[in-house]
C-alpha cells in the first residue's frame, strides 16, 4: 500500500509538471528569434538546410543587418571544410592582390541594396546533402543561383555556388589556385 501511494505521488508530480493541451510548446529545433546575422545563421544551419538559406540571405534582405566582422579568409563556419580551403589558398595565393574571391558569393555582390528573397527551393538528395535554389533581386537585378549544401558535423554548410553561365564557384578558384 505504501509503495502504491509513492507511485501515485510521483505520477501527480510529473503530471503538475507536464504542459496542458493549451499550451504552445516549441518543438527542440525551432530557432529562437535572433536578428539576422553571424548567430542566427549559425543556430538556423543546424535546424535544415532551408532555415540556413533563408538566415544566409536574411542579412542581405534586413535593412541595418551585419554579418558583423569576417573571420580569416578559409575560416568561415558558413563554408565546408573543401571550399574553406579553397578560399583560404586563394587569399593566400593573391599576396595582397586581389583575389579571385573577391566578392560575397552569397549574394553575388559587393554590395546590395533593396535586397529581396524572391525564392528558396531546396532539395535534398540525402540526409547529408541538399541543393538550394534561390532566386532574389539586388539593386534592381534579379538573379538565380544554386547553392550546393553539405552537412558537416550538426551544421549545413555551402559547399559551391553555382551561378547560371558562369563556372562554379570551385571551378574558379581551383583555375586559381592552380
Amino acid at each position: 500500500m505504501r509503495l502504491s501511494l509513492i507511485a501515485i505521488s510521483a505520477f501527480a508530480a510529473l503530471a503538475a509538471c507536464s504542459p496542458s493541451g493549451d499550451e504552445v510548446v516549441e518543438p527542440a529545433d525551432a530557432p529562437a528569434a535572433l536578428p539576422p546575422g553571424r548567430p542566427a545563421i549559425h543556430e538556423a544551419a543546424r535546424v535544415g538546410p532551408e532555415a540556413f538559406v533563408r538566415a544566409l540571405y536574411a542579412v542581405h534582405a534586413t535593412p541595418g543587418a551585419s554579418m558583423g566582422e569576417a573571420p580569416a579568409a578559409g575560416q568561415d563556419p558558413i563554408y565546408d571544410r573543401m571550399l574553406n580551403a579553397m578560399i583560404g589558398a586563394d587569399f593566400a595565393k593573391a599576396a595582397g592582390e586581389v583575389p579571385t574571391l573577391n566578392y560575397d558569393p552569397i549574394c553575388d555582390c559587393q554590395d546590395s541594396g533593396g535586397f529581396t528573397l524572391d525564392s528558396v527551393t531546396v532539395t535534398q538528395s540525402g540526409p547529408q546533402a541538399a541543393e538550394a535554389a534561390v532566386v532574389f533581386t539586388n539593386m534592381g537585378e534579379t538573379k538565380r543561383q544554386t547553392l550546393k549544401l553539405v552537412k558537416e558535423g550538426p551544421m549545413w554548410k555551402v559547399s559551391d555556388v553555382l551561378v547560371p553561365g558562369r563556372p562554379a564557384l570551385t571551378e574558379q578558384l581551383m583555375a586559381a589556385i592552380s
